[in-house]
């Protein structure tokens, strides 16, 4: 079976995000450091992975600065992940695959937890793509355009 090549060198962005975030537990790991989740005994209890899997994946999430790896805020002699800034601009990202499933991943009937507000007490608004005069854009209004990294203009970065 020949060994599947990276996408780390794709000029797809969408591609180098699945690579470097989109295997499962990493994404599950983000979710729970959103809700406060820090140190590793809370991601393990709350997620039952394994260990070594889950040692793997905060390494590699601390490597491509998603995390940063403190010295616990109570004084003590653990460690905490914390989301770095790069970390918390994935909030979008998960709000939107969350959304996804509550749309089309449960059936009638089925329990599930939605994402509410802390200030208004109410579930979240669908997440919408919009231009920059405030449109809402469909697929059909987009289209993907190369450029150099740098050198993007009117990016909303």
């Amino acid at each position: 079976m020949a060994k599947q090549q990276s996408l780390m060198t794709s000029e797809c962005p969408i591609a180098r995000t699945v690579e470097s975030i989109g295997e499962r537990w990493s994404l599950m790991i983000i979710r729970e450091a959103f809700d406060d989740v820090r140190r590793f005994s809370e991601f393990q209890k709350n997620l039952g992975l394994a260990k070594n899997i889950l040692a793997s994946r905060l390494k590699h999430l601390v490597d491509i600065g998603v995390f940063n790896l403190c010295p616990a805020s109570d004084g003590s002699v653990y460690k905490e992940y914390v989301l770095t800034e790069k970390g918390e601009t994935l909030f979008p990202l998960v709000v939107a695959i969350r959304q996804w499933g509550e749309r089309y991943l449960f059936e009638q009937g089925e329990t599930y937890s939605v994402l509410v507000d802390n200030a208004h007490g109410k579930q979240v608004e669908p997440l919408e793509v919009r231009s920059c005069d405030g449109a809402r854009l469909t697929p059909a209004d987009c289209h993907r355009r190369r450029v150099r990294a740098g050198e993007e203009e009117d990016s909303p970065r």
